[in-house]
């Protein structure tokens, strides 16, 4: 139990439905939507879709979905990938014909074609019991009428503005007189709101065929995209079969690649044999271990990560038993490794991360993202859509498993979890943040399942992650100087986090008492409601 005459917050308790989100407003949407007779799915997308209006640097229909269900709460899990492609014309000798080296963040060649509206329409005509149309009246709301700038928002728009300001048709719509919105002032997108008003009445058709699509095609083009009706048509997003490892009598579930959930279930791997050091998560010694983990895991990530559908992922031997056996002996108990080469990871930000439980016990984890602060900052003046840029994840070497190919996916970091134990769902999970996801489950799970944190607590927790380039660790202000001291001694570069370090929603389910217990994380606008 934490400490009550301190700061904090206590898990929301509710018995009937819960929904946990980095918005308030969408939280208040998915609780509505439950009331109303819908069910997780719905409520899922319901507070997606208004996120994708009231969180616009964070997400939006211009980006890719990823969701985990489990129907009636049983772990007969299904898994939907709607993380976009490139189009058909992106091989990588066109890149180099170009002299293009990489891809940066505001170029065209950065937008994949988004995933997001067509996963909402399977996950919804699949899943669901409410019409599109129902579950994106909130958000035409919102979108037409306006919504408040948030504390956190205010924060992100500041971050982004160079981005913001790459774009004309961008910073006229996301600059007050060419200045960042600020805390509490309205905001109104009157072109998103009728696109979705038209996907409300065409479904996938209304984004990816006619005047929304022509409008965005005709954007990237005239910036030099290679873009095409052809690949709008192909954006369909796959049913595919979920990973799983088991930890302290649970199972953990994650999304197959492309996303990085298997090295989630790495590093998970590899602490069900590392010590505790006592009770304390922060202690030097465990932060050290933690470090070292990641460390070793994701340069795993920037060898083996990509589409399967255009090379081999060695999942199995990625998940095996020896494997986590032979990185966890590989950590120095007592000193840093020296940093790892520098593998040109590229570097990932934004996501909304939405759980949610009903009546009936159905759960969906459910995780959109337009990347980057604002994404790739390319709007699509006439419909309203900001594109997101995860063409980033792609990198230009012909060796690699994840160079650019016409078609293919890029390396994705956003990965909704869901654990299980004795044959039922007992939660949702996720953690924005781009590539701190990975680790950030295994700094959420661990918290929970090791240290007895209540949902809340493990969220709460201050954070730190290492730089995945291997140059310095990233520990948030909350860390105390004494600990810094000590992880610096050990051979750390230590640097303080500019920014908070991701973000969190999770919803527990008490089959026992059949209530559920819901958290969400303080580093954001959000919070979580049940009734």
């Amino acid at each position: 139990m934490r400490n009550l005459q301190a700061p904090g917050r206590s898990p929301v308790i509710a018995p009937h439905g819960m929904a946990s989100t980095s918005h308030s407003l969408a939280s208040e949407a998915a609780i509505a939507m439950l009331k109303n007779g819908g069910n997780a799915m719905d409520a899922a997308l319901t507070a997606c879709a208004v996120q994708a209006v009231v969180e616009p640097g964070s997400t939006g229909i211009g980006g890719d979905c990823f969701c985990l269900y489990a129907p009636a709460g049983s772990e007969t899990i299904v898994a939907f990938n709607g993380s976009g492609r490139a189009p058909l014309a992106a091989d990588v000798s066109w890149f180099q014909d170009h002299g293009i080296t990489h891809i940066t963040q505001t170029m065209p060649h950065a937008v994949t074609i988004p995933g997001a509206v067509d996963a909402w329409c399977q996950l919804t005509r699949d899943h669901g019991q409410k019409p599109l149309a129902d579950i994106l009246q909130p958000a035409i709301a919102y979108a037409r009428d306006g919504y408040p700038i948030g504390q956190r928002i205010a924060f992100d728009f500041a971050a982004a503005n160079e981005v913001i300001k790459s774009d004309p048709d961008t910073a006229a719509l996301f600059l007050d007189d060419g200045e960042p919105y600020q805390m509490g002032q309205r905001h109104q997108q009157p072109a998103l709101a009728k696109t979705l008003e038209t996907i409300a009445t065409y479904g996938r058709d209304g984004f990816y065929k006619g005047a929304v699509a022509n409008d965005i095609l005709a954007k990237l083009n005239s910036l030099g995209g290679l873009h095409t009706q052809a690949d709008f048509d192909m954006a369909i997003g796959d049913y595919v079969t979920p990973i799983k490892t088991r930890y302290r009598d649970h199972d953990i579930w994650e999304c197959p690649p492309n996303g990085q959930g298997v090295f989630a279930l790495l590093l998970m791997n590899i602490m069900k044999d590392i010590s505790t050091f006592g009770d304390d998560p922060l202690s030097p010694q465990r932060i050290h271990h933690e470090i070292e983990a990641g460390r070793l895991v994701y340069r795993d990530r920037s060898l083996y990560l990509g589409d399967p559908n255009f090379s081999t992922i060695p999942v199995d031997e990625l998940l095996s038993a020896e494997y986590a056996n032979s990185l966890r002996a590989a950590i120095d108990p007592d000193v840093a490794t020296s940093p790892l080469p520098d593998l040109s990871l590229p570097r990932h930000k934004s996501t909304v991360y939405i759980s949610v439980v009903d009546k009936d016990r159905n759960v969906c984890s459910l995780i959109n993202t337009v990347f980057h602060g604002f994404g790739s900052g390319i709007l699509a003046p006439a419909s309203g859509v900001l594109l997101q840029n995860r063409g980033m994840g792609f990198v230009l070497d012909p060796a690699h498993p994840n160079c650019i190919a016409p078609g293919k996916r890029p390396l994705h970091t956003i990965i909704p979890g869901m654990l299980t134990r004795n044959g039922k769902a007992v939660m949702p999970f996720g953690v924005m943040g781009g590539d701190y996801q990975a680790f950030g489950h295994m700094h959420f799970l661990t918290r929970l399942l090791d240290y007895g944190m209540d949902v809340q607590q493990a969220q709460d927790t201050p954070r730190f992650f290492a730089d995945p380039h291997g140059a310095f660790v990233e520990v948030e202000n909350t860390i105390s100087p004494e600990t810094r001291e000590a992880l610096t001694k050990m051979g750390h570069n230590i640097v303080e986090a500019t920014t908070p370090i991701g973000g969190s929603q999770a919803i527990w389910i008490d089959w026992k008492e059949d209530m559920l217990h819901g958290g969400s994380d303080p580093r954001k606008d959000g919070c979580a409601i049940g009734y």
